[in-house]
């Protein structure tokens, strides 16, 4: 049984843990009353409030054991919630004693995701009254605003916190000490084991860190994280500028949790000209496979490479590109019937719909070709400039860090410049061609 006082040092209820590790649930509280409100109390507080204040710092960790090894181990500002999402009451009583602080929640994925409802919790929490107020310094502030210096501290080796002061307690410091900007943490966990390639997750990471990084007061930190999205999304910095996220005023996206980030999210998605021209080319490729071959045939002329997938930016367009292909290797069935049996399920739509954007080709089988070209062109341009646009985000970022994989960065620099001269070149020399 483990007492829980309010701040105060007063009784307010108890929590069991079990003995049995096979019994259910693994804690259980005091029924909620008006004393023993769950989400108004933070467990440890009472003893915590004192080192808060010493330190300029809290630490929110998940559970009572964790609170009670750490606080043996010497570090004692350090507090846990009733459970593993914090509320707003929470977090307004933890400011009465310092506004830095630092969650250091377990590692499983409930953990993670209490960080990314803690995160919302706070946003609402602090000074978000709306009302006039003056800062420290006399300045008049009429925008709600974070006034809160919020970081994670990333638990190692999947270890919760009691496990990490048993084993080490200089670890435990260091941990808290390094421990990440809360936006610079959210960022991160989108993007954990993301396709950062595709387009839509840039789309769906933006949506959700641009309003929190619109929510931080200093124009300075606002700049430094917005270089930083672009950095990590390599992208440039202006595309995020008209990215179609709600600012601080409006409707706010729904949060994307970490793995889900390739789901279809609250973001608008309207078809772009690459998605056009991507569906324009293979519904002509579809009617006509043929001309695929021919089209390899002029590109290889120009010291190009052949048509392939990766110059297509959406992965529908992709699959459908590589069956089109696979289909004029094969010999057993139609074309077009063989595309149709082997599309996934999700895409069975997909076929109809790119033959309804090109009903009517032009007869002049050469003009179709030149057309083919021509977009074809468009396309792998587009593709290399936004490669060289990442490369030369992660080459600055190499040699700002002094990176041994800068040299490699500048050499695929080299390389993208060099394909974009050729692809202006065959443009060139295909334009004088038709003009001839």
């Amino acid at each position: 049984m483990i007492p829980i006082r309010d701040e105060q040092g007063r009784m307010a209820g108890f929590g069991a843990r079990i003995v049995d590790p096979d019994d259910v649930p693994k804690f259980l509280n005091s029924p909620e009353t008006p004393i023993f409100s769950k989400g108004r109390l933070l467990y440890g507080l009472d003893r915590a409030r004192k080192p808060i204040r010493a330190a300029d710092q809290a630490v929110i960790v998940e559970g009572y054991l964790d609170v009670i090894a750490v606080h043996q181990a010497g570090y004692e500002n350090v507090v846990s919630p009733m459970g593993t999402a914090l509320t707003d009451d929470q977090l307004r009583l933890l400011k009465k004693f310092s506004r830095r602080i630092v969650l250091a929640l377990d590692p499983d994925t409930a953990g993670q995701k209490a960080v990314l409802r803690g995160l919302e919790a706070a946003r609402s929490a602090m000074d978000r009254e709306g009302e006039l107020g003056f800062d420290a310094r006399g300045l008049l502030k009429n925008e709600a605003r974070l006034q809160a210096d919020l970081r994670v501290a990333s638990m190692p080796d999947g270890l919760d916190p009691d496990e990490i002061v048993a084993r080490d307690k200089d670890e435990w410091k260091r941990l808290i000490e390094n421990a990440k900007p809360i936006v610079t943490h959210v960022m991160e966990t989108l993007a954990a084991g993301q396709d950062l390639n595709d387009a839509k997750v840039k789309n769906q990471i933006a949506a959700q860190v641009l309003p929190l990084i619109e929510d931080l007061p200093s124009p300075l930190e606002r700049d430094t994280y917005r270089q930083a999205l672009a950095r990590m999304l390599r992208v440039d910095e202006d595309a995020l500028i008209g990215a179609p996220a709600q600012g601080p005023r409006g409707r706010r996206a729904r949060p994307v949790k970490p793995g889900q980030a390739g789901e279809s999210a609250p973001v608008a998605v309207v078809s772009s000209p690459s998605h056009i021209v991507e569906a324009y080319c293979l519904g002509v490729l579809f009617r006509r496979p043929d001309l695929l071959y021919r089209l390899d045939r002029r590109l290889e002329e120009a010291r190009l490479s052949a048509l392939a997938a990766e110059d297509f930016e959406y992965t529908d367009h992709q699959i459908f590109l590589r069956l089109i292909r696979q289909s004029l290797e094969q010999v057993e069935s139609d074309q077009h019937q063989y595309v149709a049996s082997h599309l996934p399920d999700a895409l069975k739509g997909l076929a109809g719909n790119l033959l309804a954007q090109v009903e009517k080709l032009d007869p002049v089988e050469e003009r179709l070709l030149e057309e083919l070209q021509r977009l074809t062109l468009k396309l792998r341009r587009a593709r290399a400039n936004l490669d060289l646009t990442q490369t030369r985000f992660l080459q600055e970022e190499a040699q700002q860090g002094g990176d041994p994989h800068a040299l490699q960065y500048q050499q695929q620099v080299l390389r993208l410049a060099k394909l974009l001269h050729s692809i202006d070149q065959a443009n060139k020399r295909w334009t004088l061609r038709r003009q001839t």
